[in-house]
């Protein structure tokens, strides 16, 4: 079995029929399996997978789900020689995404974690729409992949720190040995994909961005859910000892807001115009909330306890794989 697509669910039936056809259509030179691993759906999730017998189902309680905790439990359950995470929002993009994303591991020795690009869908909300836009363009180009092995590289240029250590899971894939018998994924609350990139690069190996193993995703997030998103983000970073963007952001997000978002939106052609007139008005707002949010995730004492977050801790938070 040369992979295992590791597919973690909770309540997923919005998007989980797209992805399990996405991922029967995948043009792949070798034996792949994939394996859904759900966390006590109580919607449609399980009629879903009964509908695509080559699927894989293993189902665990929600109790026991754990960001880290259970892509570790997948890769003890996988039977290829490498596994891809997805999450259960996260849509291969075309027939190819497994084979790009992949690549990187015969192509470049030393490279033992790959993170795949992430788009965002054309109706997602402006500010997260062109923050994901940004995460990613950030990591390089979307013909090239871009591989990060050099640490001391970061303290000699520590404007470089903080995209070369990003690493999301939401589309990303490891060797199955290497997971589990040298680095596997921390138990976080929150950040375990950070934690885990940075946590490759520190013991001497490299991770690739293929920008070509590519997915569609985005939240499906109102104002109230981004609020509290921006503020489990920080909180949960800051907890599990992950970088953490700077104050600064906060004028950035103001800049952007005002100028750069308004112009991006007038050109946007995924977006009618009644549509336009709509974020225009509606944008700022969630800008505001993710100041707000972001000042108060910088403020609160961690030890705490009435300061719990709640990304992590009823099954799954929608990832975005984005930094605020």
């Amino acid at each position: 079995m040369r992979a295992t697509v590791a597919v973690l669910t909770f309540n997923a039936q919005a998007y989980l029929d797209e992805i399990l056809g996405a991922l029967a259509r995948q043009q792949f030179d070798g034996e792949y399996e994939v394996l859904v691993l759900d966390s006590g759906s109580t919607d449609r999730t399980l009629e879903i997978v009964a509908r695509h017998p080559a699927v894989r189902l293993h189902e665990i309680p929600n109790s026991q789900f754990g960001h880290g905790r259970t892509r570790n439990l997948a890769a003890k359950l996988a039977a290829g020689e490498f596994i891809a995470y997805l999450t259960h929002d996260a849509v291969p993009a075309d027939a190819f995404w497994l084979a790009e994303l992949l690549e990187p591991f015969s192509r470049f020795p030393g490279v033992e974690a790959v993170m795949g690009r992430q788009i965002p869908r054309p109706d997602c909300v402006p500010i997260l729409k062109y923050e994901i836009e940004r995460v990613f363009a950030g990591q390089g180009p979307e013909f090239a992949t871009a591989i990060t092995y050099d640490t001391a590289a970061f303290d000699r240029h520590p404007q470089l720190a903080m995209p070369a250590r990003f690493y999301s899971d939401v589309n990303s894939a490891a060797r199955r040995r290497f997971l589990l018998e040298q680095i596997g994924y921390q138990d976080v609350a929150y950040a375990e994909d950070q934690l885990f990139g940075q946590d490759v690069l520190r013991a001497g190996h490299s991770k690739a961005y293929a920008p070509r193993g590519a997915v569609v995703h985005s939240n499906d997030l109102t104002y109230s859910d981004y609020s509290k998103r921006v503020f489990d983000e920080i909180v949960g970073l800051r907890a599990a000892g992950a970088p953490v963007p700077a104050a600064s952001s906060g004028f950035r997000s103001f800049v952007r807001a005002t100028v750069l978002d308004p112009i991006g939106i007038l050109r946007d052609r995924d977006y009618s115009f009644g549509r336009k007139m709509y974020w225009l008005a509606v944008n700022p707002f969630f800008h505001l909330a993710k100041y707000r949010a972001a000042l108060r995730a910088r403020g609160i004492d961690l030890t705490d306890r009435r300061n719990s977050f709640t990304a992590g801790t009823t099954g799954h938070s929608a990832e975005t794989g984005t930094q605020p």
